[in-house]
């Protein structure tokens, strides 16, 4: 072992052979944490003798817990028979499982993906009648999410207002149907382990005794629920080794807490502290730009970044005329370093903030007649055929469950409408069973009660409760791809999905790669299928062998490194985002997403705005460069260049005027002195746009000499508009 310890650099050698007890690794963008945290695990077992079977080892994306199963696996020859290594999610499901006695579902529970739930939201909606324009199930499921990753049950949902009762309402009835149909959500597999390993102390002692060490990848990413489970698992022995980095905390909106790092730090006064500051991945150039962008954040661990590599090239700043000549440089810029043979195509990554900007550089890849990737957008498993066949397998391995029964009954359409779903829906409640369970017993000779009960509706369930039957006969004796095809042949699936199809997406294809994937899964279950189709991350779907440049959020972003990378759409309320303008919080995380992008390059990166963009409805906005550029050193840079347009001129962000919209440089007119501008916009005053129509103001500011206004337009949702350029007009009360 001590060889290997020989390959480390002096932090990382100080990681691996930490001594025992509680140890914080505060590792900066490539610094190799991944490295360190195989190599610890390796440590334990062949330089401290820790069997594999105390170690538990736990990450966020599978495709991460791969690598390090990998890679453990090289360093010790296949010694690792009983570690756990997994996702949180993953981990919890193994406990669930064994723990389900203690649990209001069993054992064979299934797993709820955000489809499954928001149609289960809307289905509560809907039965108590409350508006879901009011309380839109994409906003309930976030409010129910984050009570969950705080730990805060259905009852004890804290009501603050007449809306909290109603969210509390939705979600008691909602989380009573996940228990009745023998599932959990996402949330869900956090809550009921770290509350369990908080109120069984038989539980908790069974794992904390059996875990002697525990490893935690990625730390700055946890929620509350994701510590508590932590520190039950670790509270026997102390022996919890995390790697993280405040400065990468960018999933606030799904519960992360970067606060977790000051908290592991009170809650263990006794913990080792490591840095890890050397850069295996960009150069010099990249991380100063970096580092001068994070460092205006507040409540962090103040890390130098360095590196080996050298300085590398400048960073290349390039201000577009709009939106569409944005993505047109992007794509030139790409097809001039390939054809000059400089790089390949998988070498560029194209990053920004929201999904919706992908739109016009698939347009200018497709002009070019050029390939892409596109992460995050529509994945494999959430194309429609692949969750069909998915929601027919969970039916039948639990008829319990309400939503995939819903949505496979009449699929193909076999004349079970509404109508008829609803009258077994009732039916189910009255008699405190399940829908699937009704029809199980309606397929059979003691269903004669059900049958009489449902009247003409029974005689279209039949068909289908007689085939659900006969399918959970199968279950135990044919394989899941003989299955799969019985209920292919059953149903008529292929005609009707072929029927589906068009030339831009062939579905059936889809239906056989799904069929490949079972292959895999012969030998573990149907169980194990469910559960690893449930838990499929977007990065894990990335295809490895595609030649061709990459598309991404910069949240898609974290985790993976590119030769070079494009970063769009630097202006403000683009990056940072109009949500964060008026939230410090939100502006540091906005400012932690910029840096994550920052440090994805290993050798080049371009940083891109557009003066002006394209509305939904036709017309342009002036948009405004984002502050963060301003952060950025000007010895670090250079401004516009131009790869087959008109030349514009060598000019950096030094020249910009940061307090005023501009034209093109030869448009631009001597600065002149800032109007003092009153403010004419106040909250719950009525406007009109000359586009978006009439909309009441939620909030006015005077900023950057000139007044921003945020006004809800109904239908529209709410937009952040420059006085002066919007022609906003007052209506009277």
């Amino acid at each position: 072992m001590a060889d290997i310890l020989r390959e480390l650099n002096p932090q990382q050698k100080k990681a691996v052979a930490a001594s025992t007890g509680p140890v914080l690794v505060l590792a900066g963008p490539g610094s190799g944490k991944t490295r360190v945290l195989t190599y610890r695990i390796a440590y334990l077992i062949a330089a401290m003798g820790i069997p594999p079977y105390q170690i538990m080892a736990v990450t966020f994306t599978n495709k991460a817990a791969r690598e390090m199963e990998t890679r453990v696996t090289d360093l010790l020859g296949g010694q690792m028979d009983g570690l756990w290594l997994g996702t949180f999610h993953a981990i919890c499901g193994r406990i669930l499982r064994r723990e389900a006695a203690h649990l209001p579902i069993n054992n064979n529970y299934v797993i709820y993906d955000q489809d499954d739930q928001l149609s289960l939201v809307r289905r509560v909606i809907k039965e108590k009648k409350i508006n879901n324009k009011d309380y839109r199930p994409h906003s309930v499921l976030d409010k129910i999410s984050s009570a969950k990753n705080d730990l805060i049950t259905p009852d004890d949902y804290p009501i603050l207002s007449f809306r909290d009762e109603s969210i509390k309402e939705i979600y008691q009835a909602y989380q009573s149907y996940l228990v009745n149909s023998n599932a959990v959500d996402f949330d869900d597999m956090l809550l009921y382990a770290a509350n369990l390993l908080a109120e069984n102390h038989e539980v908790r002692n069974k794992y904390a005794k059996r875990f002697r060490h525990i490893l935690v990848d990625e730390f700055q990413d946890t929620n509350r629920a994701q510590y508590a489970l932590l520190y039950h698992l670790a509270s026997y022995h102390q022996n919890i080794f995390v790697v993280g980095d405040e400065d990468q905390s960018i999933y606030r909106w799904r519960g992360a807490d970067y606060h977790n790092v000051q908290r592991f730090e009170h809650d263990y006064k006794n913990l080792q502290k490591i840095l890890l500051e050397e850069n295996y991945r960009s150069t010099q150039t990249i991380l100063d730009a970096a580092m001068a962008v994070i460092d205006a954040n507040p409540h962090r661990t103040e890390k130098e970044l360095f590196t080996s590599r050298g300085a590398g090239k400048e960073i290349v700043v390039y201000e577009a005329g709009d939106d569409q000549e944005e993505a047109s440089y992007v794509v030139d810029a790409i097809s001039r370093e390939v054809m000059l043979g400089y790089a390949n195509e998988t070498d560029f990554a194209i990053m920004y903030r929201t999904n919706a900007q992908s739109r016009q550089l698939e347009e200018a890849f497709r002009r070019a007649n050029m390939g892409y990737r596109l992460v995050g957008a529509q994945r494999f498993y959430g194309r429609m055929e692949v969750k069909d066949m998915i929601a027919f397998l969970k039916t039948i391995y639990n008829p319990q469950d309400e939503v995939s029964l819903a949505r496979v009954i009449n699929l193909p359409p076999r004349g079970i409408g509404s109508v008829t779903l609803e009258n077994l829906q009732v039916l189910a409640r009255e008699k405190g069973l399940s829908s699937g369970e009704v029809l199980l017993a309606i397929s059979r000779s003691e269903g004669s009660e059900f049958e009489e009960r449902l009247g003409r509706s029974a005689v279209r369930l039949i068909p289908f409760g007689q085939m659900l039957s006969g399918w959970r006969k199968n279950l135990s004796q044919v394989s899941l791809t003989d299955l799969f095809d019985q209920v292919i042949l059953d149903t008529g699936y292929e005609a009707y999905i072929k029927d589906q199809g068009d030339e831009e997406q062939d579905r059936w294809a889809n239906v056989l790669e799904l069929r490949q994937v079972l292959l895999e899964y012969e030998a573990l279950g149907l169980a194990e299928f469910l559960e690893a189709m449930a838990l499929v991350a977007d990065q894990d779907t990335i295809p490895e062998t595609l030649d061709a440049p990459t598309l991404m959020t910069l949240h898609a972003a974290k985790g993976l490194e590119f030769s070079q990378v494009f970063i769009i759409g630097l202006d403000e309320f683009y990056l940072p985002h109009s949500r964060s303008r008026d939230d410090p919080e939100a502006m540091a995380e906005e400012r932690r997403l910029f840096y994550v992008g920052l440090t994805r390059a290993k050798d080049r990166l371009y940083l891109l705005r557009a003066r002006r963009r394209r509305s939904p409805y036709g017309s342009y906005e002036t948009m405004l460069p984002s502050r963060f550029l301003e952060d950025i050193p000007e010895d670090l840079y250079r401004g516009n260049i131009s790869l087959g347009y008109e030349q514009r001129g060598n000019y950096d962000l030094s020249s910009y005027q940061w307090n005023n919209t501009y034209g093109s440089p030869s448009q631009r007119k001597p600065e002149k002195p800032a109007k003092t501008r009153e403010q004419r916009f106040f909250p719950e005053m009525k406007v009109k746009h000359p586009v978006y129509g009439e909309g009441l103001v939620r909030k006015s500011r005077l900023e950057f000499g000139d007044e921003t206004v945020e006004v809800y337009f109904e239908g529209l949702g709410l937009k952040a508009l420059v006085a002066s350029m919007s022609s906003l007009e007052i209506l009277e009360a």
